[in-house]
């Protein structure tokens, strides 16, 4: 297929589709974790670890699939790992029980990581310098979208149909996600820019990458950014309802300000970036984030969390993530090349899952009437992506 001149508004909205396959495959679920304890007669832990199951899935696979497209061309990867996502999607809605439900959020979140990590490397592809953030940030803001509309179509789906209901949703939207990459999405590593090595010699590219400090030091800015999202998200179900009592519909919605606060973010970072420089971006993004995370630390430790506040902590927290990520992988991914971007993009989606599946079971553990760790380890996670972000400014 012949390869596009430039990110036209189609491609970028389906590769903002695309991008949002970690957003729907989580957020879409959250207010039925308490439903989905009581209906596979297990507990809290084992739950969230179906979330955990999928970020190690999309960690994983962007490490494979990511190098895989520098070797073999991105469209021929990309609706390989749709269609597995897809297939594994509807397999969800039949599962019998938590272990297989774990099991196939880990096999889905590998599969899903194809969108995430070839959608990003094509827009490296089709793009460069302040044409590269403006175009990463308008597919996080469509990206951005799936926050937005996944929990209160969750939220709605769960009274009437269950949790399964809410797994036949997201199985008819990964369908829809293959048949729009299939028809939209074009080839955009022509054969003659493609690595010409052996397969292993693909995956040597983490090493090359990897000595690059600044390259390095972006990417772990990156994986943090996301981290103190990933805690909002995993404590939230327990925070929200169970604190403070919060509907599932009402809960879903007062998510969904987080979704929002990302699509705002990332429309105003297209604008803004390429003329301020991404740098600054970054480190706004990283301020809002530890200010957000102190404040909640605060409110936790002395009782004094509302529903109000809650929701204000969740625009703030993934609307200073939005910033991060957006910036922090143009940063990155401008120091690749060609043959190497797919690996550059894979490294940035590996660390940014490993990290915030870590996460999960530790908030988990921690206790579900507190909302203590999610602001600690949200304020940890600010603080040290502030310390990179500075190491990454000096190396340039």
């Amino acid at each position: 297929m012949r390869r596009p001149r430039s990110l036209t508004p189609g491609l970028l909205a389906v590769l903002g589709f695309l991008s949002a396959v970690g957003p729907l495959a989580t957020d879409m679920y959250l207010a039925s974790f308490t439903d989905m304890t009581g209906d596979l007669r297990t507990d809290a832990p084992s739950v969230q670890l179906t979330l955990t199951a999928f970020l190690a899935g999309m960690g994983a696979g962007q490490l494979v699939l990511g190098p895989l497209s520098d070797r073999w061309g991105r469209r021929a990867v990309l609706l390989t790992a749709v269609s597995l996502f897809a297939a594994t999607s509807v397999a969800m809605v039949f599962t019998p029980s938590i272990e297989v439900l774990i099991g196939l959020r880990l096999l889905q979140g590998f599969a899903g990581a194809g969108s995430v990590v070839i959608a990003r490397a094509i827009a490296a592809d089709l793009s460069t310098g302040a044409t590269a953030v403006r175009a990463l940030s308008l597919i996080a803001t469509v990206g951005a979208l799936g926050p937005v509309v996944a929990p209160p179509i969750g939220g709605l789906i769960a009274p009437i149909a269950g949790w399964r209901g809410v797994l036949a949703a997201l199985a008819l939207a990964a369908v829809l996600m293959l048949a729009l990459a299939t028809v939209v999405v074009p080839e955009s590593l022509p054969p003659e820019s493609r690595h010409t090595g052996t397969v292993l010699s693909v995956f040597r590219r983490f090493g090359q990458l990897a000595r690059d400090a600044s390259f390095t030091a972006y990417v772990v800015v990156f994986g943090l950014g996301f981290t103190g999202m990933m805690a909002y998200i995993a404590a939230s179900p327990f925070v929200g309802q169970v604190m403070l009592g919060l509907s599932p519909l009402l809960y879903s919605l007062s998510f969904a300000a987080g979704g929002v606060a990302l699509v705002c973010v990332n429309l105003v970072n297209a604008r803004v970036a390429p003329r301020v420089g991404p740098e600054r971006m970054l480190l706004i993004g990283v301020a809002a984030t530890l200010t957000a995370g102190a404040a909640m630390t605060a409110l936790a430790a002395t009782g004094a969390l509302s529903a109000a506040l809650f929701i204000a902590y969740a625009f703030v927290i993934t609307g200073g993530a939005g910033l991060i990520m957006s910036n922090a992988s143009a940063l990155a991914l401008a120091r690749t090349g060609p043959t190497s971007r797919g690996a550059g993009a894979a490294l940035l989606g590996a660390t940014q899952f490993a990290l915030g599946g870590s996460i999960s079971p530790i908030v988990g553990l921690w206790g579900e009437g507190t909302a203590l760790p999610m602001a600690v380890v949200g304020t940890c996670a600010a603080a040290a992506a502030l310390v990179c972000a500075l190491v990454a400014r000096s190396r340039h």
